[in-house]
């Protein structure tokens, strides 16, 4: 039988014996791959997303960047002539309302993360074991995280009001004079920080009870054997396997406790107060912003504490980091 010429069509058989690119189509075009394709749908389907929050960090970022080189004052829209580092100058050697501000912000942040992580802590052990009743104690202890801050905020300015408030009343039963709490120049930054002590403690239980439950029980259980009591085993067994969970904690409540602004706004008022005794950072940029309507000097003290805020979670990652390795 006489074989196919150059000039003859290929057979079937012929066909399928000959080896097929796949990369390529007959046109030249290069055939992407399973793996290729869903890539890109992947992409092509996230960058939407992925664009509007971008652009919804970006921008505001760049624009309060851009506000606070400008002598911005009365209107963000007027011509606003650049003064360079002035704000910043202007901002850091301030004594009377900048620093004192400094000042509450880390009292308030360290306080009550510290009151936080060591009574979350407490109550994570508590109920580490399952007892009766505690699905309702879990119910229970979420009951502050349903509620707004604001709301929060009314609710304490009722409990703690001087006359009415049902605090003073138990505080007289057991002989305790009546206490300003909210009204008090002394007393309203360690009650806005026991305010939110009350308020975020159930999510640091959550947490630290999340590390707990991964942790091996094999560890803890050998030291019960050589007789180690309660205490060494939390010191020298649990609390260092829970290093890690604690750090991580720590740098998701301190940085959220940074930006505190609702609470002390709603208890306290514009300024924190009409000595500003509880004026943060937060209000101190919200008065700037609002009631002086000093925009460019109000937006070098936001860009001030939003390095604030990255160096602190940057020295937590780092020393979370080294517990790790």
């Amino acid at each position: 039988m006489p074989t196919p010429t150059s000039t003859e069509a290929p057979t079937a058989a012929q066909r399928t014996a000959a080896p097929v690119d796949r990369g390529t189509t007959r046109r030249g075009r290069k055939v992407l791959t399973f793996e290729q394709a869903n890539r890109r749908l992947k992409w092509s389907l996230l960058s939407p997303a992925l664009g509007f929050v971008a652009l919804m960090i970006i921008f505001p970022l760049v624009f309060t960047v851009n506000l606070s080189l400008t002598d911005a004052f009365g209107a963000v829209n007027a011509d606003n002539v650049y003064i360079g580092l002035q704000n910043f100058a202007d901002a850091l050697t301030d004594t009377r309302r900048f620093w004192p501000a400094v000042w509450r912000t880390v009292y308030f942040t360290v306080g009550a993360v510290a009151l936080e992580t060591v009574l979350g802590l407490a109550l994570a052990m508590l109920m580490r074991k399952a007892f009766r009743g505690m699905e309702i104690v879990r119910t229970v202890l979420m009951v502050p995280l349903l509620a707004t801050p604001v709301a929060i905020g009314i609710l304490w300015l009722l409990i703690l009001d001087p006359t009415n408030g049902i605090a003073n009343h138990l505080l007289g039963f057991v002989g305790i004079p009546p206490q300003e709490f909210l009204g008090s120049v002394s007393q309203s930054l360690p009650t806005l920080m026991l305010i939110d002590v009350w308020q975020w403690t159930p999510m640091m239980t959550l947490l630290l009870l999340a590390g707990l439950s991964t942790l091996p029980e094999e560890p803890e259980e050998a030291a019960l054997m050589d007789g180690a009591n309660a205490w060494q085993r939390f010191r020298h067994i649990i609390l260092p396997m829970l290093r890690t969970t604690v750090l991580t904690a720590l740098v998701l409540r301190g940085v959220d406790a940074l930006k505190t602004f609702d609470v002390i706004y709603a208890t306290k008022g514009p300024g924190g107060g009409s000595g500003f005794e509880a004026e943060t950072l937060n209000v101190y940029a919200y008065g700037l912003t609002f009631d002086y309507q000093e925009y460019g000097l109000a937006s070098a003290v936001l860009v001030l504490f939003t390095l604030f805020i990255v160096a602190i979670v940057v020295l937590l990652r780092r020393r979370t980091g080294r517990t790790e390795a």
